[in-house]
């Protein structure tokens, strides 16, 4: 049911007034005089038939009205400055682009990436969030978590890259690559005086490392896939330090600590600079992906058809290179 709001003025005066809780500061950031925001929260209250302050001498007090309805107004001025944005990013020949990745994705893959849309696109204005998803829940795989993170990641970003199965109905999908795990290490464990690193058998010597995306996300760790794959049937998997990004891994990896199951695709600068290597040739695919996901409604707008794009050329070059 639809109620009338009070004048978007007032609660403006209002929310700024009881943020500072000064009358001069709030109508220095409003641009307006004292006596103008004085006047815009008396009206509020006579509006509301409520109390905002209690005012003492030289000092302002939030009532309990006040203090109980003040965060959903700032969360409701919030929501609105963040409409604005996406009616902006409308406009022909550029606009603004949001997306959201995961912070290891982000990091390791796209920034080293993103300049040439940049350069390609000065004319887009590119945001870029990284966000945690949502963790399948009791270890089920597919779909309630995954949906439900598209949608937190899309209320306020166009596009999101998502780590998944890509069965999103409703949503424009695109697949970006697919995926392997293979065990990743410093250099110094293959020349280690003690236990040389030389064989799949031989990670009973040393400590492993756990990139927890498999396990919060498939329901199955990275060192398992692998495990499955190497025919190593009585290796214990499960001990070792484990990490929820996958990057917080790589460099215990980089700084000798032990071993880590993980995507080459996320370590690729490490593995070209030498501060990390693979020492077995094997492998081992996943049955998740990575993936481009976005509204169909916006599909079609300039800044997203050009980010997209992009990304699936960047990620067909990937494929061609693997």
């Amino acid at each position: 049911m639809y109620t009338r709001l009070p004048p978007l003025n007032a609660l403006k005066a209002f929310e700024a007034t009881a943020r500072h809780l000064s009358v001069k500061k709030a109508a220095a950031e409003l641009s307006v005089t004292p006596a103008a925001v004085s006047h815009q929260v008396k009206a509020l209250e006579e509006y509301l038939g409520v109390q905002l302050f209690l005012r003492h001498n030289r000092a302002l007090e939030l009532t309990d009205a006040a203090r109980a309805c003040l965060p959903e107004l700032r969360e409701g001025f919030e929501s609105l400055a963040r409409a604005v944005e996406r009616l902006r990013a409308h406009k022909g020949g550029g606009g603004m682009l949001t997306l959201s990745a995961a912070p290891s994705f982000a990091a390791r893959w796209l920034m080293p990436r993103l300049h040439r849309f940049l350069e390609a696109h000065p004319e887009i204005d590119t945001r870029v969030s990284a966000r945690m998803r949502q963790a399948t829940e009791g270890g089920r795989r597919g779909g309630a978590a995954e949906r439900a993170t598209i949608e937190a990641w899309l209320l306020d970003s166009d596009i999101a890259i998502l780590y998944g199965r890509g069965d999103y109905p409703g949503y424009q999908v695109d697949k970006l690559f697919g995926l392997t795990v293979t065990p990743v290490c410093s250099p110094r464990l293959l020349t280690d005086p003690e236990h040389p690193l030389l064989r799949p058998e031989d990670l009973r010597h040393h400590m492993l490392l756990h990139d927890d995306t498999g396990d919060l996300y498939d329901g199955v760790s990275f060192w398992e896939v692998w495990r499955k794959a190497a025919g190593l049937e009585d290796l214990d998997m499960n001990r070792g330090p484990r990490f929820s990004h996958a990057v917080l891994a790589f460099e215990a990896a980089a700084e000798g600590h032990g071993v880590v199951a993980t995507m080459p695709l996320l370590a690729e600068a490490d593995l070209n600079a030498a501060r990390l290597i693979t020492p077995f040739a094997l492998k081992a695919p996943l049955a998740s992906a990575y993936y481009l996901v976005c509204a169909e409604s916006v599909v079609g707008r300039p800044a997203v058809k050009a980010f997209r794009e992009w990304l699936l050329s960047e990620a067909a070059k990937e494929a061609e290179t693997a």
